[in-house]
C-alpha cells in the first residue's frame, strides 16, 4: 500500500573518488515496492547536509505524488515533516522538538489509527497519564493539534479534535530568581570569564542561545550596546526567537569592561571569533552553557549559601524582569529591554511582586477598607497619623536684642563687640545672662544711671546672687 515517505539522505565513500550524497526512498509507482536510489552530487561540490536537503528538495516531494489521502497519524506525520518541518519554515530548535515529540510520544501511540479514530476523551486520558509537567504536556497537545490542523489545510479533515482537549500550564513551583545581594556575592567569586557572562546576561537579559551566539564584532564600544542579530542551538547557527528579540541592546560601563577584560585574556579575540568561544573545538564553535553553569555558578551559588534554588541561565533573565518592576520601572521601557513581542509576556509570565511591596499594598487596601478596625489594632504607644506639630524651638536672644527689647531704642553703639566678664566677678547680673553689670561696656552702664525704671525692671537680686 502507498503511503507519505520521507527517504533517507546520507553520505556514501567512493573508491578513488570523493564521497557522494545518496538519496534513497520507496517506488510504488509499479504496484510493487521498489528500493530506489540516486546520487545527488558529491561532497567537493555539495559541502554540508544542509546544501545537501535543499538539493533534494524537489525529489522529495515527487516522490509522494501519486500518493492519495493519508489514512494514518504516521502518514500524516510524514506529510508535515516533508512540507513543515523545512528550514526555510521552521528554527532548527522547532523541527528538532517536534520531530522527538513525534517519534517518542505521538507515533508509537497513535501512528496506527486512522485520522478520523481519534476522540478528544481518549487525547486528554493520555496526556493525564504521563509523568510529565503540565506546561509539557500543553506543548504536547499544540504539536498533535499542529498536525490536525496541516490535515485541515489540505482539505483532508473538517474538524480537529484536539482543539477540544482540556490542559492546564500551571506550574509546579515559581522560577527562582536571585536577589541583588545574591547576584553581587556571585559575580565577585567567579573567574574573568564566568563573570563577564554572568554581568552580560544578568544586566541585559539576553537568552543564553543569544549571548553564545555573539561575536567581538557584535560589540560596539562607541555606543556602549551588543547587537543581538542570531541565535545558537545545539551548535547551529540560526535566527533569533521573534524579530522583536533582533534589537540592540545597552551596555553598563561595568559590564562593557569586564567584556574588555576578558577579551585581552582570551585566545580568540579576532572580530569575528565567538565571544566565550569553545577550546575544545579551538573557538569554531561557542562554549557550552551547561558545562558553565554545572562546574562553576551552580558551585559558586552553593558557597555563598544559596540552597533550595534551581538556577539556571534563563533565571537570570526572571531575575532582571523582578527587579526592574521593584525599581518601578516603565512597563514599556521593560519590554524594551526584554524584547518581548507583547508587553503581557512581561507583566504574566516574567516579574513576581516583591515580598515587601505585596505587604505594603496588603497594609494600603485594608487602611482604606476598614479605617477603624486598623486603629483599634494599634497599639496606644504607635504613632499618631495626624501630622505632629514641630516643636517650636526657644529663640534665646543675643544680649544686644535682648536690651534692645527691654529699652526700646537701639543704642548707637549696638555693634560693639560684647566684653565677656571672667568666672568669677560678681555683682548685679542681667536677666538671662551670667555676666555682672559692671563688666558690661561703658554705654549700658550709661544707660542704667540714666534710666531708673530700666534698673528696677532688668536686675533683680536674689539672695543666693543668681536670677
Amino acid at each position: 500500500m502507498k503511503r507519505f515517505q520521507q527517504g533517507s539522505l546520507f553520505r556514501a565513500k567512493r573508491k578513488g573518488c570523493s564521497d557522494v550524497w545518496v538519496f534513497r526512498w520507496y517506488d510504488y509507482s509499479s504496484g510493487k515496492r521498489i528500493y530506489k536510489k540516486e546520487i545527488i552530487g558529491c561532497v567537493a561540490q555539495i559541502r554540508s547536509r544542509r546544501e545537501a536537503e535543499k538539493a533534494v528538495a524537489e525529489l522529495r516531494n515527487s516522490i509522494n505524488v501519486d500518493v492519495g489521502t493519508p489514512h494514518t497519524i504516521c502518514d500524516l506525520a510524514a506529510h508535515y515533516r516533508v512540507h513543515e518541518l523545512t528550514q526555510e519554515k521552521k528554527s532548527f530548535s522547532t523541527i528538532d522538538n517536534h520531530r522527538n515529540l513525534f517519534k517518542r510520544y505521538i507515533e508509537p501511540k497513535w501512528g496506527h489509527l486512522r485520522l478520523g479514530s481519534i476522540r478528544t476523551v481518549e487525547v486528554e486520558e493520555w496526556l493525564h497519564s504521563l509523568p510529565l509537567a503540565p506546561a509539557s504536556k500543553a506543548k504536547l497537545k499544540c504539536v498533535l493539534s499542529v498536525l490536525y490542523n496541516h490535515a485541515i489545510r489540505y482539505q483532508w479533515l473538517t474538524f480537529n479534535p484536539v482543539s477540544k482537549v482540556r490542559t492546564s500550564q500551571k506550574r509546579l513551583r515559581d522560577k527562582d530568581v536571585l536577589t541583588p545581594d545574591e547576584f553581587q556575592q556571585l559575580v565577585q567569586r567567579l573567574s574573568v570569564r564566568d563573570r563577564a557572562m554572568v554581568l552580560l546576561i544578568g544586566s541585559t537579559g539576553l537568552r543564553r542561545s543569544e549571548m553564545i551566539a555573539l561575536t567581538w564584532s557584535d560589540l560596539n564600544i562607541r555606543t556602549m550596546e551588543v547587537n543581538v542579530l542570531r541565535s545558537c542551538v545545539r551548535n547551529r547557527i540560526g535566527k533569533t526567537k521573534t524579530e522583536a528579540s533582533c534589537r540592540p541592546v545597552p551596555l553598563h560601563p561595568v559590564v562593557l569592561n569586564a567584556l574588555l577584560e576578558w577579551r585581552a585574556q582570551s585566545p580568540y579575540a579576532m572580530d569575528l571569533d565567538f565571544l566565550f568561544p569553545s577550546p575544545r573545538f579551538k573557538g569554531a564553535k561557542p562554549l557550552s552553557p551547561d558545562s558553565i553553569l554545572e562546574k562553576s555558578i551552580r558551585p559558586t551559588l552553593a558557597r555563598i549559601g544559596v540552597t533550595g534554588k534551581l538556577i539556571g541561565w534563563h533565571s537570570f533573565r526572571h531575575s532582571l524582569a523582578t527587579n526592574l518592576r521593584s525599581l518601578g520601572v516603565d512597563i514599556k521601557v521593560a519590554q524594551e529591554l526584554m524584547r518581548h513581542s507583547s508587553s503581557r509576556t512581561t507583566l504574566d509570565v516574567y516579574t513576581r511582586a516583591v515580598d515587601q511591596q505585596k505587604r505594603e499594598a496588603s497594609l494600603k487596601v485594608m487602611e482604606l477598607m476598614l479605617p477603624l478596625e486598623i486603629k483599634k489594632l494599634q497599639h496606644p504607644s504607635a504613632p499618631s497619623e495626624k501630622p505632629q506639630e514641630k516643636w517650636r524651638c526657644r529663640k534665646f536672644k543675643s544680649r544686644k536684642e535682648l536690651l534692645v527689647d527691654l529699652i526700646g531704642i537701639e543704642p548707637m553703639t549696638s555693634s560693639m563687640p560684647w566684653k565677656r566678664a571672667p568666672s568669677c566677678a560678681t555683682g548685679p547680673h542681667v536677666v538671662g545672662y551670667d555676666f555682672p553689670i559692671f563688666a558690661a561696656p561703658g554705654w549700658i552702664r550709661q544707660t542704667h544711671a540714666q534710666m531708673p525704671m530700666f534698673a528696677e525692671f532688668a536686675i533683680k537680686i536674689n539672695n543666693d546672687g543668681h536670677q
